[in-house]
């Protein structure tokens, strides 16, 4: 992971247009290829980012530089879209090693409605087979591989909250996912017991269907919500 703390303008070009005008901020480059601006304040997400895969030029001279000490960042997708860091000074550079990451270690409700998805996988829809339980991918394991009624592959993460994040996260795996094809082409299920509309639109956008779990359905009891006996 290289990380920069440099004074920065970030500009982004694609679907939709977004500025970030000159201040200093924290830039993260990661090894699978996406690039994250990250401030000091109001929030654990990045103010912009471009996901993987992705391509990093990094431009010493250009003719639209207003300082011969700038320099210009592009990041690119496949689709075309652009996340322009216009770099005035760089304060700090350095690249680190961080290794294979061992993953996020589930809490218990998490981990049981892993369990429980897989034993009712039909819960995902008519036909549903699994294939294996934590699936793993060079960057960590899916918690579901699947099967869908037509033998399509399908990656189900779950979530006993599900935000923005993990949709992120499923997106990534979705992407290297459907480079083997032996497995391609692969649908995504976004499934938890709660899940954020922001998360949901977003899910939406990329094509990955959501499912809210009924975690006491799925252990085969009946909610007293709204009863009075």
């Amino acid at each position: 992971m290289r990380l920069v703390i440099a004074r920065c303008q970030v500009d982004y070009v694609g679907r939709l247009t977004a500025h970030l005008p000159m201040a200093r901020r924290l830039l993260l480059i990661k090894a699978d290829g996406s690039v994250l601006v990250h401030s000091d304040g109001g929030s654990y997400k990045p103010l912009n980012w471009m996901s993987p895969p992705c391509r990093l030029e990094e431009r010493t001279t250009d003719a639209q530089l207003p300082d011969d000490g700038a320099a210009l960042w592009v990041v690119s997708n496949k689709s075309g879209e652009e996340l322009r860091i216009l770099i005035e000074a760089v304060e700090h550079d350095s690249s680190h090693e961080l290794g294979v990451d061992p993953g996020l270690v589930k809490d218990g409700v998490e981990a049981h409605l892993q369990e429980l998805l897989a034993e009712h996988v039909q819960t995902l829809g008519p036909g549903y087979t699994l294939v294996r339980r934590e699936y793993m991918t060079a960057i960590g394991p899916v918690d579901l591989l699947c099967r869908d009624g037509d033998g399509g592959t399908v990656a189900v993460e779950i979530k006993r909250r599900g935000e923005i994040d993990g949709v992120e996260q499923l997106t990534r795996y979705l992407e290297l996912l459907n480079r083997d094809p032996l497995l391609a082409p692969v649908a995504g299920v976004f499934a938890a017991q709660q899940i954020k509309p922001q998360a949901r639109t977003l899910a939406e956008d990329r094509g990955i269907r959501c499912l809210t779990l009924d975690y006491d359905a799925l252990r085969g009891t009946e909610s007293n919500e709204f009863r009075l006996f």
